[in-house]
């Protein structure tokens, strides 16, 4: 049935005007963008080098800006255009801010009215997601208030309700382009669905409702809406001849062909939180659950039910993680949410060094991971940016405090750094110029 199903995936790919899809994916990802939230291959790596490795709030500081209010969604950029999701609280908008890449100018603002108010977690401002670009056109998910979509002069070029987004802690799950579809993951909350919608138009192409799992656990609170649900977003690959969108939701980890929306292989294992995106690397897919949750390996291939067939290792309970982890070298870097770097050996799962980062404040994590030029960069909620080794051994290479608060990710374009914090973005770049560059809205 696999087979079939990639068959039909395949027909339906030759009728794509002008260019493939995998001509089109690897457009996007290329050039110095980071066109999507964990950047232009969708898991927290990229291909730059020579990136600054120590920085302050004066000093390899090229520009920074003031936001209007504090928020957790990661900078994505294409070309001199830096894309941001903003919500303004008091005026009941959810708006798309962009910036000139080269002096931090605030070029243009868009956005909706939504004036109902919509539950989450203090910590977790609204506009949450990241939004996502393919060089024509940006996309952002504001929740209840819809999924739009605008061209490079903000005029808006579609939109659509996917109706009311529900949960005690907000949301989370960033929008991603792969060929002529963008795929959002709506919830969590009693309604949660992922859905696939053409990128120039927003008619939908497929969707999937992902129920409740109240089997999933017999431990209480966690088999209900309010205390389940998954913020993951998804990652693409091409497996066995097949582009599979995995994704991560409370249980279990799936993969869904991305043309046609129909569910190739599962794998339980995880728990009811499902907060961070499956990593992918050398034939070995990783999920990491939430709140004291499980961790897995399972290695790509097989259909249906792969549990028993294709996991490869789990970990009953782990640390708390908000942020993602990555891959590199056969190695799994995550650091975790009580501030606690770690190493795993991919394949194995084995625990090959922890280490906990202390900063200047808080040194609770909930930023991503982000590797460059064999270097792993995160962000702490006080604000310090942590650069360490990617390697078999701890190594900090620098601490770098902006003092100011954060649950972004950090972010590489052409050699500089850009940092979302609660109160400014940041360009990061070597320069002896000490004097520092601000806009202000």
């Amino acid at each position: 049935m696999r087979l079939v199903v990639c068959l039909i995936a395949t027909v339906i790919s030759l009728s794509v005007p002008a260019t493939t899809i995998l001509q089109a994916q690897e457009s996007r990802s290329s050039d110095g963008n980071w066109p999507q939230w964990r950047g232009p291959h969708g898991d927290g790596t990229c291909d730059e080098i020579g990136l600054p490795t120590k920085w302050s709030t004066t000093e390899n500081i090229v520009w920074k800006t003031a936001l209007p209010e504090p928020g957790n969604s990661t900078p994505v950029i294409w070309g001199d255009r830096i894309f941001v999701t903003q919500p303004l609280t008091k005026d009941g908008r959810r708006t798309l801010m962009c910036f000139d890449r080269n002096d931090g100018k605030v070029l243009w603002q868009a956005g909706t009215d939504w004036k109902e108010v919509d539950p989450t977690h203090d910590t977790n401002p609204l506009c949450s997601p990241s939004a996502v670009t393919d060089g024509e056109r940006v996309i952002a998910w504001y929740g209840s208030a819809g999924l739009f979509c605008y061209d490079f002069q903000g005029h808006e070029v579609w939109k659509r309700d996917l109706g009311v987004q529900k949960h005690i802690w907000g949301y989370g799950s960033s929008p991603v382009i792969h060929g002529d579809l963008c795929y959002l993951l709506f919830g969590p909350g009693e309604r949660s669905f992922l859905i696939a919608v053409d990128r120039k138009t927003g008619k939908t192409a497929w969707q999937h409702d992902e129920p409740i799992n109240t089997n999933g656990t017999s431990e209480a609170p966690f088999a209900s809406a309010d205390y389940s649900g998954s913020w993951s977003t998804p990652v693409f690959r091409t497996i066995d001849g097949c582009d599979q969108l995995i994704i991560s939701f409370p249980f279990r980890i799936c993969a869904f062909d991305a043309l046609s929306g129909s569910e190739l292989w599962t794998s339980n294992g995880t728990n009811a939180l499902a907060y961070t995106s499956p990593l992918i690397a050398d034939g070995v897919i990783v999920a990491m659950g939430g709140y004291n949750g499980m961790s897995l390996a399972v290695m790509t291939g097989g259909s249906g039910d792969i549990t028993a067939s294709h996991r490869l290792w789990r970990h009953p309970k782990t640390k708390q993680r908000i942020g993602s982890g990555a891959i590199h070298d056969g190695r799994i870097f995550i650091h975790n949410d009580p501030g606690i770097a770690e190493c795993f050996d991919l394949k194995t799962g084995e625990l090959i060094w922890e280490q906990r980062l202390t900063g200047s404040s808080s040194s609770t994590n909930w930023s991503s991971v982000m590797i460059a030029g064999g270097l792993c960069y995160t962000v702490t909620q006080g604000g310090d940016c942590f650069v360490f080794r990617a390697g078999p051994e701890f190594e900090l290479i620098a601490k770098n405090s902006l003092s100011e608060a954060s649950n972004s990710s950090v972010i590489a374009s052409h050699g500089q750094l850009f940092i979302r914090t609660h109160q400014h973005l940041w360009c990061v770049g070597k320069t002896n110029d000490q004097k520092v560059s601000e806009k202000k809205d």
